[in-house]
């Protein structure tokens, strides 16, 4: 027997799964098909390296979620179903080259005594229109809602107001910071976090978002799940059983099915066919949509951005860095020069080359959750975002560059060598094999350059052109994170 829905979904990151436990909450009929043997996306916990070390396989970090529309709709459901969020006073900082380093904190106060008067300045001029700028991340931006929100903006600000504050979020990073702040190592502790929206600081936009995320971090922290980023996958997963929606793992879909101009549901790989009375929803790659899941559709003109690699360690004991002790109770350290450090990687990846001084971002899950590893025993979660794409990635080539990354991480860590049990290494080429979506090790499933970012992210609007199919995902506004915005935007539309 055929199967029916109200809606299937394609794809189970956090944009589906919050989408779907919408959708169940609001009564529909949910069934979210994933391709791989793990549900999550890339949201994933596992004991990679040795028995008893929880890593975060892709993503690690939650401040965007807990920030977000759909932890303010479903965090009290999810945590009756045991998501408990755990915080820290020492979210992130930057250690440089010469054994210096650089904090952002959580008060104002505290920033100021860091990083210099001017960051009072900055807190004051964007926290009154910090409605602004999240709701242009939290909005459909191609819609009614759109349009009220720019209405908003005029009304506040008066049109040379607003002219000015929209040509303010087009700066690049390098130009604001470099206006804002006389202290190299003030700009070499904001320019990394450009990197995690998947641009670099020479960017339009990039100055933007470095505002943006520098304030949520101060206000919000670095929150992660008790047990692993996966506890958050586990909740939504069952909040949408207990509303008899439907969850299937190792369930590929190849083809969505259009009848008369809409789509009627989908046909997984081993022929079945499951009808979808109201909505289907993608949760893939324009890639993926446009040229496997709708044969024949037009194309669209999109472009993947730089790889990614991940590099997992367990210790016999906890880093113990040189330098400023509050390193040893961070939650995330930045290695780099500083600004011009950050903007030479990106060029070079930009440019086919590995860089000769990457970016490193170092997780500490364990300065938050001591869950995650053996009591007295280390763990590190390492990120590097600034991967040329199309690059060769033997196994060879890949062990040869984590060698260069930890060679520069042990002189900021001198018992790292000697406390290492086992390293678990990604490629960029790896990441494409776990995850479909993250395409030549894209971390963030599409370019972020202006052409591809807010109204212009693959189409306007999450709505197709065949009738009842929507796309979200990393692909669509409002881009990557953890924040499953594009999923809460379109359940909050089919609700309606």
């Amino acid at each position: 027997m055929t199967r029916t829905f109200d809606a299937v979904v394609v794809g189970s990151g956090v944009n589906s799964l919050a989408c779907a436990a919408l959708l169940a909450r609001g009564g529909w009929g949910v069934c979210v098909l994933e391709r791989e043997a793990v549900v999550g996306g890339a949201i994933r916990t596992e004991e990679l390296t040795e028995p008893g070390f929880l890593h975060d396989t892709f993503s690690a970090w939650h401040p965007l979620w807990v920030g977000g529309a759909a932890h303010a709709e479903l965090g009290d459901e999810l945590a009756a179903r045991g998501l408990d969020y755990l915080n820290t006073d020492l979210p992130t900082a930057t250690a440089f080259p010469d054994g210096a380093s650089a904090f952002l904190l959580r008060s104002t106060e505290e920033n100021v005594a860091e990083l210099g008067a001017e960051w009072r300045g900055v807190v004051d001029s964007f926290l009154p229109n910090a409605d602004l700028a999240f709701a242009m991340l939290g909005t459909e931006l191609w819609s009614r809602s759109g349009i009220l929100l720019a209405l908003k903006a005029l009304r506040r600000l008066g049109p040379r107001g607003l002219t000015e504050y929209v040509g303010g979020t087009l700066v690049s990073s390098r130009d604001w910071l470099t206006e804002t702040f006389p202290s190299e190592q003030a700009r070499g502790l904001l320019a990394p976090w450009v990197l995690h929206t998947g641009l670099g600081p020479d960017a339009a936009s990039s100055g933007f978002m470095n505002q943006v995320i520098a304030v949520a971090i101060q206000e919000g922290g670095m929150p992660i799940p008790r047990g692993g980023g996966a506890r958050l996958v586990d909740a939504l997963v069952q909040l949408i059983r207990d509303r008899d929606g439907v969850v299937e793992a190792g369930r590929d879909v190849e083809r969505v099915l259009v009848e008369h101009g809409r789509a009627a549901g989908v046909r997984t790989g081993d022929g079945e066919e499951l009808r979808a009375e109201r909505a289907v929803i993608a949760n893939v790659t324009p890639t993926q949509l446009y040229g496997r899941l709708l044969p024949g559709a037009r194309a669209l003109r999109y472009r993947y951005g730089r790889g990614d690699m991940q590099i997992h360690l367990a210790l016999s004991e906890p880093a113990r860095w040189a330098g400023d002790e509050r390193l040893n109770r961070t939650a995330i350290v930045h290695l780099t020069p500083g600004l011009d450090g950050v903007s030479r990687a990106v060029n070079e990846a930009d440019r086919g080359l590995l860089p000769e001084e990457a970016t490193i971002v170092v997780g500490q899950p364990l300065t938050i959750d001591p869950s995650r590893g053996p009591e007295g025993k280390g763990l590190l979660w390492i990120q590097l975002q600034e991967l040329p794409r199309g690059f060769a990635w033997t196994e060879e080539a890949r062990e040869r560059y984590a060698d260069r990354i930890t060679e520069r991480l042990a002189r900021h860590i001198p018992n790292l060598e000697s406390s290492l049990l086992k390293r678990v290494v990604l490629s960029p080429a790896d990441l494409e094999r776990a995850n479909v979506n993250l395409v030549g090790g894209d971390p963030y499933s599409g370019a972020l350059s202006l052409d591809q970012n807010f109204l212009w992210r693959t189409r306007p609007g999450h709505a197709t052109e065949v009738k009842r199919l929507w796309h979200i995902g990393a692909s669509t506004h409002p881009g990557p994170g953890l924040g499953a915005g594009s999923g809460t935007l379109v359940a909050k539309r089919l609700l309606r």
